[in-house]
């Protein structure tokens, strides 16, 4: 029996006493949640504001495509008119003048003064009449000339539309790249309010007029009122009134194939004593 105490007491030696570990106790932090601002039902307390400018949407062009006598717009300077004639010559007469203008006119590239330097013309040209004619601060010499058919188609829309006209400017289109960049025909040589004759043979090209902005604008032209005229083979276009004040037009490029057009348009030239400077 002893020697079973003695034993036990040495393997307890060999053990030693057994540790507690403590661990200390620790909380949970609970962190603090940022305030907000934010209202606790914020469809309650939203306002609505006005927005600081009015919302202004570009119109949309007016076409013109139907004969008659259209008023597009009146101002202190008058009423802008324009008339329509197609088929102002049939088609199989217009065709074979088409072809004998083209072949026959001597056609040539003028060449203009811009803000850049020179530069071309992109279509060819041809100006008849007593005067010169200036324009893009370039000269076309007078040329009394006249080809018989050009004074006969002069002759023929003076008897339909009642104007006289003295000069001529031809204008050749070759394809789709060729145009005319805005512009008004309101040359001092021209007087107040002229009266174009506009004649078209050949392909189909879309004329598009701008009114021009009024002063608050500060030449801003994207809101004014827009007009298109296609002029087709053989149609007549008669500007009158206040459309060259008023108004600007051009012959745009276009992106798709176009034939030939030749655009002939008779006008009146003042001599240089006589001629309204603006």
């Amino acid at each position: 029996m002893e020697d079973k105490r003695r034993r036990a007491r040495v393997q307890g030696a060999w053990a030693g006493t057994t540790r507690a570990v403590s661990r200390p106790a620790v909380d949970p932090v609970i962190k603090p949640q940022p305030k907000t601002n934010r209202p606790e039902n914020p469809g309650r307390n939203f306002l609505y504001k006005e927005p600081t400018e009015a919302y202004r949407r570009a119109p949309e062009p007016r076409v013109i495509d139907v004969a008659g006598v259209h008023e597009i717009s009146i101002s202190s300077a008058g009423v802008s008119r324009l008339r329509l004639v197609p088929l102002f010559i049939e088609p199989k007469e217009a065709g074979w003048m088409f072809e004998q203008l083209l072949q026959e006119i001597p056609w040539n590239q003028k060449t203009n003064m811009g803000p850049d330097g020179q530069y071309q013309e992109p279509r060819l040209t041809c100006w008849y009449g007593e005067l010169p004619y200036t324009y893009s601060r370039s000269t076309m010499q007078p040329n009394p000339h006249w080809h018989p058919l050009l004074t006969m188609l002069k002759d023929r829309i003076e008897e339909v539309t009642g104007y006289s006209f003295n000069s001529l400017l031809c204008n050749l289109y070759r394809h789709d790249k060729d145009s005319i960049d805005w512009h008004s025909d309101d040359e001092p040589a021209l007087g107040r309010n002229p009266v174009i004759a506009s004649l078209s043979l050949g392909d189909t090209r879309t004329f598009q007029m701008r009114k021009k902005p009024p002063p608050e604008e500060n030449g801003d032209y994207t809101y004014v009122e827009r007009v298109h005229i296609p002029l087709a083979h053989g149609t007549l276009l008669l500007m009158e009134g206040a459309t060259q004040e008023d108004w600007q037009h051009r012959v745009p490029k276009e992106y798709h194939d176009r034939r030939p057009r030749i655009n002939l348009t008779f006008r009146t030239m003042l001599p240089e004593t006589t001629a309204v400077h603006c």
